[in-house]
């Protein structure tokens, strides 16, 4: 368990693969973003990883969203601006909590307390916060309206709002609804466990998934014959990697009880994607993984239904040629077909989708996300709106990692704008970077590292690392990353807008 190991152990550890390497840990820590000394004393004080010039210009900032990329942002032009006049719409008191902390909480190596923050801690000082929820939307008037009937106008409006878990598209869970991730779930939690249905994506879902799988897991251990089914739904999702390190940590937890459990244990995982990750590299490294650790694995399946310890899923793996009239030839044509898998234990990974309030306006698209130039994070019809993080329309870009990019870009293509009324070329521009700490085990991470111009990549904060060691491989000081180091450096870090 990990609050049983000793940190300095685990310290002493990482100078043994740090010296294999031939670099200290004080310079490992200071590639990673973190000062060196805060990382040996304990401190959660970041160092800045740029300075930031003070700008003179003023404008009325309205950002619509308060969690990590919503804050980071309001934080970051806090520090930017000499006269700040921002104002946030976040009606939720839990916004800023640590989301990526949820696979450990429902693998039992967290609590859920462990994750929780409160919103007012972290608001810049000076900021306004309205604790309502933005609900209309008007850019040709640069005005937002809430729930409550508050109006607001603004000159520069920010939307980092998130998205949200669409249980209600899957058959037998429409009572479930569309959840954020962040506040009170308890009550659709119990509906989702009345239904035999595990899900991470909310801190309730992961404390509820541990539960679950403890009795997988005690099951297993009792000589029965159990089987676990893990899903990836045919929408883009938060942090695409989340449905296969809950696979990963049951496959651990089960070997943790016995290999007997371990044996008596089916687990397979359903995607609908045609692969295990988007990345070549990446995704030959999953595959061997899955092998070696006898965790099964069917391509173009989408979940579509949920019925008494029954999952449904369209398989579209097949394909049949039909001829083609217009164009007088051949083509491939996807066969669907309607499978039922039983299950013991179910990881549900739920359609996403932009909030309706906001996809549905005259801000979002025909696929609800906001529609952006995937580089300077701008709308793509109105100049002084701009969007980041889960909601907006960018390839890859639903992670914390992701986010900790583009909110840097959106604050200085913002002030440039205040400033000049356009965004200089020389701006920094968002590439695309995603990175997505697989655990794929207790002890062991693979960094998947990447943007889009490089299949595999150290353009991140772990650059000199990962070019040092090849990111595909499952390694323990990627574990202390993502288990000691990534949620101070994002809590500490991103909110206070400078890591």
């Amino acid at each position: 368990m990990i609050e049983n190991r000793d940190v300095q152990k685990d310290l002493e550890q990482l100078d043994v693969i740090l010296k294999e390497q031939g670099i200290s840990r004080r310079d490992a820590m200071k590639m990673m973003g973190l000062s060196g000394a805060a990382f040996l004393t304990g401190s959660t004080q970041l160092e800045a990883s740029t300075d930031t010039p003070i700008s003179k210009a003023n404008a009325k900032i309205l950002i619509v969203g308060g969690g990590l990329a919503g804050m980071s942002t309001a934080a970051r032009l806090t520090n930017s601006l000499e006269n700040p006049n921002i104002t946030i719409i976040e009606p939720e008191a839990n916004s800023v909590s640590y989301q990526p902390g949820q696979t450990l909480v429902a693998s039992g190596l967290w609590k859920k307390s462990d994750i929780l923050y409160q919103r007012d801690d972290f608001v810049p000082v000076g900021t306004k916060l309205i604790t309502e929820k933005a609900v209309e939307f008007d850019p040709e008037k640069n005005s937002v309206k809430t729930d409550k009937g508050t109006t607001l106008d603004y000159d520069f409006l920010v939307i980092a709002a998130g998205l949200k878990l669409n249980y209600a598209g899957i058959k037998g869970l429409e009572e479930v609804g569309e959840l954020y991730s962040a506040g009170n779930n308890i009550e659709a939690i119990k509906l989702l466990t009345q239904k035999g249905v595990s899900s991470i994506y909310t801190a309730d879902g992961a404390e509820q998934t541990w539960k679950n799988m403890e009795s997988f897991i005690a099951r297993a251990t009792k000589g029965e014959k159990v089987k676990g089914i893990f899903t990836h739904p045919n929408t883009p999702i938060k942090c695409g990697g989340a449905p296969k390190k809950i696979m990963y940590l049951a496959n651990a937890k089960l070997n943790e009880a016995g290999s007997f459990a371990r044996e008596n244990a089916d687990l397979h995982f359903y995607p609908n994607g045609g692969t295990m990750f988007g990345i070549e590299d990446y995704h030959t490294a999953i595959v061997k993984q899955f092998e070696k650790r006898n965790m099964k694995y069917s391509y173009n399946h989408n979940l579509t239904e949920i019925k008494n310890g029954i999952a449904v899923f369209d398989d579209h793996s097949k394909f049949k040629e039909v001829y083609d009239e217009d164009l007088e030839e051949n083509v491939k044509e996807t066969i669907h077909t309607s499978v039922e898998k039983e299950f013991d234990f179910i990881h549900v990974t739920p359609p996403m989708k932009a909030p309706d309030e906001i996809g549905n306006s005259k801000l979002g698209s025909r696929k609800g996300w906001i529609p952006v130039n995937q580089e300077t994070m701008q709308h793509v019809k109105f100049p002084n709106v701009f969007a980041l993080g889960d909601i907006a329309a960018v390839p890859m870009g639903k992670t914390g990692g992701s986010a900790r990019k583009q909110y840097k870009v959106v604050v200085n293509n913002i002030i440039s704008m205040m400033e000049t009324g356009k965004i200089p070329e020389t701006n920094i521009k968002y590439e695309g970077y995603t990175v997505c700490p697989l655990i794929t085990d207790i002890g062991t991470v693979m960094l998947a590292e990447f943007n889009w111009a490089s299949k595999k990549t150290g353009s991140g904060r772990n650059a000199a690392m990962t070019s040092l060691l090849d990111p595909t491989k499952e390694r323990y000081i990627w574990w202390l990353l993502k288990v000691y180091l990534l949620k101070p450096m994002t809590v500490y870090g991103m909110l206070s807008g400078k890591a």
